[in-house]
């Protein structure tokens, strides 16, 4: 696996109605669509919809683990700032270090693995050279 480019990516996100739970606190599932949201506009900021590279290449990324800390809550109306660390990056597979914080207070962590697949047959494959040549230099 390769170093990719030292870049964090930040998203800010705000906390709606229909994040929250009965107890008024982000439902503890959500911080994974949050972070979901940020890897597809950290894509999308590189040049590289996800959609297009369906399209073009036939190949699509899937999570294949998530682990996740939940360490305080956040609540409606909160401002977040989700971040996406890239920290390996190989031919077909990828790990990224996620954040959740409001404010400076960390609400939530995540490593999450991903893999790169052909989306007819769901078998690894090869990350496309031009999305892999922009994350690592």
């Amino acid at each position: 696996m390769s170093l990719p480019r030292a870049v964090r990516f930040t998203l800010p996100l705000r906390v709606y109605w229909e994040d929250t739970d009965a107890g008024g606190v982000v439902f503890y599932a959500n911080y994974l669509k949050f972070f979901e949201r940020a890897r597809t506009e950290w894509l999308r900021g590189a040049g590289h919809g996800q959609q297009a590279m369906v399209e073009t290449s036939g190949a699509m990324f899937v999570v294949t683990d998530a682990r996740l800390r939940y360490l305080r809550p956040a609540r409606l109306d909160d401002l977040l700032t989700i971040t996406v660390d890239p920290a390996q990056i190989g031919r077909a597979r990828m790990v990224v270090a996620q954040q959740a914080l409001c404010g400076d207070r960390l609400l939530c962590e995540g490593e999450i693995s991903i893999a790169c697949v052909d989306r007819g047959t769901f078998r690894p494959c090869r990350i496309p050279t031009d999305i892999l040549d922009t994350l690592t230099s």
